[in-house]
């Protein structure tokens, strides 16, 4: 049915413990050859059927999709999206009146190596982080309307910037179902709009919708500064927890737009927040010490094994400046997003900052992606975001 390919002898191991990446080096031969992004069935060498996914060009050759021997066809798509949706269903995420906010399909966490799916409303944007998914776009879209039904009005694509170099092929972002969906999704009873278009990731980060509920419980009286702001999430939780003030700081002039409108759109005229469009080094550098409560949410140090060292000089400094300038008694959320930055290089790069600050720091929570973002167990490198809150003294 589909092409085969066949493994170096012992190269099997880590398909039997049902990991879902094959890399270029274990691979023997093929039975033809393949193509970026064509299904392809994977053997042993001793030709026993071992999985069938994806192929592609580069270290990761293979994504599987299944470790039985089946047709992956609409059908296949329908069944793993309805598991997604199973998941959800069970956190109590989905048709909730104070959330329409959720991450549906979490790549290897949801058994669908390769692909994103983010629901805002009946907005469903979906993201293709493989060829293979790429070229399946269409059967998945079909699916996903089967399973979700009125829960979902339009489908958007948004590929652009996560798809590997795709030569001669369309892979413009559009529709693929529907017109639109409207840019005003809901969160823990908050708005906020979604640039789903234009936006970084799927236009919202989904991944921090828990943390931020926790940072609402420590906001009442602090003066708080949402570092690497994006969209604000951070800033208008702390105003809903009763900040005393709240200044949001990016880089962006459009995520400072954006942040000031989702302000409004919660908090209509409320001079508490006010936001800043700076570099981060630079913002802290010349604070006069007047937060008491700092968010350190920075884009991704670190996107491959060879920039770890640099980006754990990164969280070092980062981490350092804050905690120079917090007030004593202050909290500090503080985070990494680098999937390839473990948790205990990110702790100890937080700890060298405190050491070099000469700050006492209690660890008062370890936080982690939310339930909707799933670990497979299989594959401990789908743990991706990290992230400590400290009490400096």
């Amino acid at each position: 049915m589909y092409k085969k390919i066949y493994l170096r002898k012992g190269k099997e191991e880590s398909l039997l413990r049902f990991h879902p990446w094959i890399f270029s080096g274990a691979i023997s031969h093929t039975s033809e050859e393949l193509t970026d992004g064509e299904l392809a069935e994977v053997y042993a060498a001793d030709g026993h059927f071992l999985a069938v996914g994806h192929f592609q060009l580069g270290t990761i050759a293979v994504r599987v999709l299944s470790f039985a021997q089946e047709t992956i066809d609409t059908d296949f798509w329908r069944r793993k999206l309805s598991s997604a949706l199973q998941v959800r269903e069970a956190l109590g995420l989905v048709d909730h009146p104070d959330n329409n906010t959720f991450r549906l399909v979490h790549g290897e966490g949801d058994n669908l190596p390769g692909l994103v799916v983010d629901c805002y409303g009946t907005m469903a944007v979906m993201q293709a982080h493989s060829v293979g998914m790429h070229l399946a776009r269409h059967d998945i879209a079909r699916a996903l309307v089967d399973v979700m039904g009125e829960r979902v009005s339009s489908v958007f694509y948004k590929s652009e910037t996560t798809l590997p170099f795709l030569d001669g092929a369309d892979h413009e972002n559009g529709f693929l179902y529907g017109k639109n969906g409207g840019d005003i999704a809901i969160e823990n009873g908050l708005q906020f709009h979604v640039d789903w278009q234009r936006g970084q990731k799927t236009g919202f980060f989904i991944d921090q919708r828990e943390n931020r509920s926790l940072l609402e419980k420590y906001a009442s009286g602090r003066r708080v500064l949402n570092m690497c702001c994006y969209t604000g999430g951070f800033s208008f939780y702390a105003m809903r927890g009763g900040a005393r003030l709240v200044h949001s700081v990016d880089s962006s002039a459009k995520a400072i737009e954006l942040t000031n409108r989702n302000v409004a759109l919660n908090f209509p005229e409320d001079t508490r927040h006010e936001a800043f469009c700076d570099d981060a080094f630079k913002y802290l550098e010349k604070s006069g010490g007047k937060y008491d409560l700092i968010i350190l949410d920075p884009p991704a140090f670190a996107k491959h094994r060879g920039a770890i060292r640099n980006a754990l000089k990164g969280y070092i400094r980062l981490n350092g400046k804050a905690l120079e300038k917090i007030e004593s008694g202050g909290i500090l959320f503080t985070f990494s997003c680098s999937q390839v930055v473990t948790k205990d290089q990110f702790r100890s790069a937080v700890f060298t900052a405190a050491a070099q600050a000469h700050r006492q720091v209690r660890i008062l929570h370890q936080l982690h992606q939310p339930a909707d973002h799933p670990v497979n167990i299989y594959h401990p490198e789908g743990e991706y975001l990290k992230g400590l809150v400290l009490y400096v003294e």
